[in-house]
């Protein structure tokens, strides 16, 4: 059985801490891991709203497949994702991934600005209110960022992602089936239900249930897959499980590399050849139920250019093409356009063959 990731657990909501502590305990984890847990204790987003939030997602995928296949997702990244419609790692996967999705855009006045299911029409304004504070969220890490890496101002990344400017920012749900529903899938052969992938934007946020596992993060370190488990230890006890955050590749190449976009999936199992029957992973944490999740993914502005950031730090640090990170040579794309890209190599069903292959 594989070793758990290790991964920082940082309470940045606590009374009386030392922000600037706090600052470059998140950066650390940044740089070192590119993922950090953020403990829970309802600061933020409370537990009343995260479940409220995965009971509309199961009355989500509970509709019928054609009241979610009116809302398909369009261009715009928004709506509904099928079984097998994504490919998150096209250069080693051999069917799409073994998921559903729905990508929720902005709302207005607490309702959606897209076709949603009918089934979760009355749940509209409960939705509105949990992205918001997804995003408020975003941006309290964002100041931190700032301030840990030294930037002037310390603003410069949460002016960049103020709330209802247009950007790439997207409220997704996700529904993995029971792996015994799943007959097509061949472990053999590879298949996962999430392909390895980095994120494409600044920050993200993840929202999971105790006891669902599957999740794994390519550990910088050793080069190894290693599970997340979703209540490490010293969490047991919390209200919530602690969100889970990530650097995706957009403030990876913004930061020239210095903060690490990770590697991560979804699989079946954490047991490379699991005997039939054996769905017990780490902690008691097993795959063999459902597997459902919340997922932030915060963006700019989509006009924002990614020019340098005003940072001693980041600017010393360089432009690296061998540290496994999402920094290229230093070209200034807006975000729209960053984003643009990297969705062409993902649903190439929707845009043809012309997208170009993720390196993942």
């Amino acid at each position: 059985m594989a070793a758990t990731a290790t991964i920082p657990i940082i309470d940045i909501s606590a009374e009386g801490a030392d922000q600037a502590q706090v600052a470059k305990e998140l950066v650390d984890a940044a740089v070192e891991y590119g993922f950090v847990y953020i403990k829970n204790a309802g600061r933020d987003i409370s537990p009343e709203q995260i479940d409220n939030v995965f009971n509309v997602s199961r009355t989500l995928f509970e509709a019928p497949l054609e009241e979610k296949q009116r809302c398909k997702i369009e261009k715009n990244n928004q709506g509904w994702s099928g079984m097998h419609t994504e490919t998150l790692d096209p250069k080693s996967q051999r069917v799409g991934d073994f998921k559903e999705g729905f990508n929720f855009g902005t709302f207005e006045n607490g309702k959606a600005t897209q076709p949603i299911p009918q089934s979760i029409e009355p749940y509209q304004a409960q939705l509105a209110t949990f992205r918001e504070a997804c995003h408020d969220l975003c941006r309290k890490l964002l100041l931190l960022f700032g301030v840990g890496l030294g930037v002037d101002p310390p603003g410069f990344f949460t002016d960049a992602h103020a709330p209802g400017a247009p950007s790439g920012s997207i409220l997704r749900f996700l529904y993995y089936p029971p792996p015994d529903t799943t007959a097509t899938a061949s472990r053999e052969d590879g298949d996962v239900r999430a392909g390895a992938h980095s994120d494409y934007g600044s920050v993200t946020l993840l929202f999971r249930l105790r006891g669902q596992a599957g999740l794994e993060i390519l550990e910088p370190r050793t080069g190894a897959w290693a599970p997340v488990p979703v209540t490490p230890p010293g969490t047991e006890t919390d209200a919530a499980p602690p969100i889970l955050v990530n650097i995706g590749d957009l403030l990876s190449y913004w930061t020239n590399g210095l903060l690490r976009s990770t590697v991560h999936r979804v699989t079946f199992s954490s047991s490379p050849s699991p005997s039939p029957g054996t769905t017990t992973t780490n902690g008691g944490e097993s795959t063999a139920d459902p597997r459902y999740s919340v997922v932030y993914f915060c963006h700019p502005a989509d006009d924002t250019p990614l020019s340098a950031v005003p940072s001693r730090r980041v600017a010393s640090h360089g432009t690296t093409a061998s540290d496994g990170n999402a920094a290229r040579a230093r070209e200034v794309l807006t975000a729209r356009e960053h984003l643009q890209m990297r969705l062409r190599a993902t649903y190439l069903q929707m845009y043809g063959d012309g997208g170009e292959q993720a390196s993942k």
